[in-house]
């Protein structure tokens, strides 16, 4: 049976899992799940007990025992969810083109200018006219024009 070992101590080694997972019976593998870009652990990992009443035993006894100073939580492991292949990013922070204070072409604060008005406006996307002051957020479309001036100078 496979079991999920969480809330472990970055500092844990899964040797020191091995031992207490060892003491309900026999422990095929452990391994503590770590990042791959710090290398660091991610505070879980998987216990293998080929035994299944050995491993509901474990999970009985360990589920809230203390090891380095906390409170490990012991379940059976649920086969991990297939998730969606888009070939390519999704959700979290894109570093796209929308939202937040992007100063980009929309949402959020761009900065950019509407019309003739002066100052700063939050939100949209900044004015197709020309006029003077400082433009932070993309022109009316087409091809970009610098606005920061009060000409139309094309770049």
């Amino acid at each position: 049976m496979n079991i999920y070992v969480g809330n472990i101590a970055y500092s844990t080694t899964e040797t020191e899992v091995r031992a207490v997972f060892e003491s309900y019976g026999v422990v095929s593998s452990v391994k503590i799940i770590m990042d791959k870009f710090s290398g660091e652990s991610r505070g879980f990992g998987f216990a293998e007990m080929p035994n299944d009443t050995e491993a509901k035993a474990a999970i009985e006894g360990l589920n809230g025992s203390e090891l380095a100073g906390k409170a490990l939580v012991v379940n059976e492991a649920r086969p991990r969810e297939e998730r969606p292949s888009s070939g390519g990013r999704s959700g979290g922070f894109s570093g796209g083109r929308s939202g937040g204070f992007s100063g980009g072409r929309s949402g959020g604060f761009s900065g950019g200018r509407s019309g003739g008005s002066s100052g700063f406006q939050r939100g949209g996307r900044g004015g197709s006219s020309g006029g003077g002051g400082y433009d932070r957020g993309g022109g009316g479309g087409g091809d970009f024009k610098r606005r920061d001036r009060g000409d139309d100078y094309n770049r």
